[in-house]
């Protein structure tokens, strides 16, 4: 199985399309019921911990289990062991979270990604999209008292936003740090903070990305951002500035961070040892950084 980065000719990034996209609640054969679906996540996959994040802000975590995989992938891809942060999987007994893949498609070749929402009924993976799942968690499981991050009078701008973040910041640090050529990384680092200037233009005049309230937007962002000084700026080479050198983005990282149960989703030692030692190809001596010493703007965070 594929388990690293696409590069096309031109020596750009592809990200391959998310091959699992059932939605919970919209057929008889796939019901709302709790305790029946299965999160997979790392802590260090920006995409993963947005559903961790909503899985947390909507009070899932009764009714939807989790399996929080080995930060470090090597060829066999995401695994379950014993260490810090992270241990076996104890909804199915899965060593790799490619046994999950191959449950559902035993010719699956693609690469195997986080998250990952599995069927314990069907023994089947139901969805690998984090958008698809974020709006599953909203739509099919959260209580009534939960927060709506899928306002319906924003629905129009928030989606048009979310599709800028996706294309210009989230996947945007993956264009530049998995470029194969000059001229491509360029391109990719100048649209991303070109996007980041705008972003910070934004937030100059309003505390979150549609006004008062967050939305799931903000934690789109939210994820590239707390990723940003600590390893885009170096591993990915997205170096023009750092997140703590924009007032504004500075401060809605902190802000958010420091939301109820949002810190205990958020883990740097599996975020860097993620970056630095899986991606040889970039980092061939795999040497983790011990910096950088400010993210927050109080130290301690970090």
């Amino acid at each position: 199985m594929a388990q690293f980065p696409e590069e096309t000719a031109d020596g750009s990034f592809k990200r391959q399309e998310d091959a699992y996209r059932r939605i919970v609640g919209a057929s008889d054969d796939l019901p709302v019921v709790p305790g029946r679906y299965h999160l997979y996540v790392s802590l260090a996959c920006p995409w993963a911990s947005r559903a961790l994040i909503v899985r947390k802000l909507l009070g899932l975590q009764d009714s939807i289990g989790v399996s929080i995989a080995d930060p470090v992938r090597d060829e066999r891809g995401w695994a379950f062991r014993e260490g810090p942060g992270h241990g076996p999987d104890e909804a199915e007994g899965f060593h790799f979270l490619s046994e999950a893949y191959t449950a559902t498609d035993p010719g699956f070749d693609g690469r195997v990604t986080v998250p990952v929402l599995w069927d314990r009924l069907e023994k089947k993976i139901v969805n690998n999209s984090e958008d698809d799942i974020c709006r599953m968690f909203q739509a099919a499981f959260a209580p009534p008292e939960a927060p709506n991050l899928f306002p319906p009078q924003l629905a129009e701008e928030q989606d048009a936003l979310s599709r800028y973040l996706y294309e210009k910041v989230n996947n945007g640090v993956y264009l530049a740090g998995f470029a194969a050529d000059q001229a491509v990384y360029e391109k990719a680092v100048f649209e991303l903070f070109e996007a980041l200037d705008v972003l910070e233009e934004r937030l100059a005049s309003t505390r979150y990305l549609l006004g008062d309230r967050i939305v799931e937007s903000d934690w789109r962002l939210f994820c590239t951002l707390v990723r940003f000084d600590a390893v885009y700026h170096g591993h990915f080479k997205c170096n023009l500035r750092r997140v703590i050198d924009y007032p504004g983005l500075h401060r809605h990282l902190c802000d958010l961070y420091r939301q109820p149960g949002i810190a205990e989703t958020v883990n740097f030692d599996h975020i860097k040892r993620h970056y630095y030692i899986t991606h040889d190809d970039i980092n061939p001596n795999g040497l983790v950084p011990v910096g950088p010493a400010v993210i927050f703007g109080n130290e301690g965070d970090a």
